[in-house]
């Protein structure tokens, strides 16, 4: 099976870093985020990628080459704009005839990708997405009111959980006729597209794994968070 990792993006909520390194380039430790991704790629058993590259592309090439190194097979879908996150998916088509990973390279995974997979299959689904259970507390007293404006609980600071999309799933190769070519495109109107045509789409909730790294301060929290717990080895 084939994994499509999504690392074109500007990376712009991580400026200044990225105006020279592309986001997936960043170190994390010794080594840079998309190094980690296809890390815990081959400890699931998958060693053929598709990079998707576009923004600073040759750091990306230069650095991971075909693969060999990294005891991995490398192949890249490059493309000459930003296309959003389905857009830059669809530029990795020719590379893909059959159920394959779908990931954004500005994460950290650390769960069961083959057990998600294993579900994937065994439920015969279109897309399965991987959900976060993302909890936090509200800094307000909530106040609950019936229809008639009368106050029937008080529930102060309370814990809100939500599960949250984290930029990994499975497709079947089929989704690619959704996505319009060589034009910005979300995942999000892929999903809608699906539900509108009453495709299957399951889910594959994890309460930990998965650490995004989209902005500066969840950045600087995941690099101090790596250091602490390179500490206590």
């Amino acid at each position: 099976m084939k994994t499509v990792i999504l690392t074109g993006g500007l990376g712009t909520r991580l400026q200044p870093y990225t105006l020279f390194v592309p986001k997936p380039m960043l170190p994390l430790g010794d080594k840079p985020l998309l190094e980690h991704s296809i890390n815990w790629l081959k400890k699931n058993n998958i060693k053929s990628i598709v990079l998707c590259v576009s923004y600073l592309r040759k750091n990306i090439q230069d650095y991971f080459g075909d693969g060999q190194d990294f005891g991995v097979n490398i192949e890249y879908a490059v493309s000459s704009k930003p296309l959003a996150t389905a857009g830059q998916l669809k530029s990795a088509e020719k590379f893909i005839d059959d159920t394959f990973v779908c990931m954004y390279g500005d994460s950290i995974f650390d769960f069961a990708l083959k057990e998600m997979i294993r579900n994937h299959q065994q439920s015969k689904s279109f897309i399965t997405m991987c959900l976060y259970e993302y909890k936090f507390r509200l800094p307000y007293g909530v106040i609950d009111t019936d229809r008639n404006g009368i106050i029937t609980a008080w529930r102060e600071k309370p814990e809100i959980k939500s599960n949250i999309n984290t930029g990994c799933y499975v497709m079947e190769p089929e989704v690619f006729q959704w996505i319009p070519s060589n034009v910005p495109y979300g995942m999000d109107a892929v999903i809608e597209k699906a539900m509108k045509k009453r495709k299957k789409l399951s889910s594959y909730l994890i309460k930990k794994g998965f650490t995004d790294v989209g902005d500066m301060a969840s950045y600087e929290k995941t690099y101090q968070e790596f250091k602490n717990k390179l500490g206590k080895i």
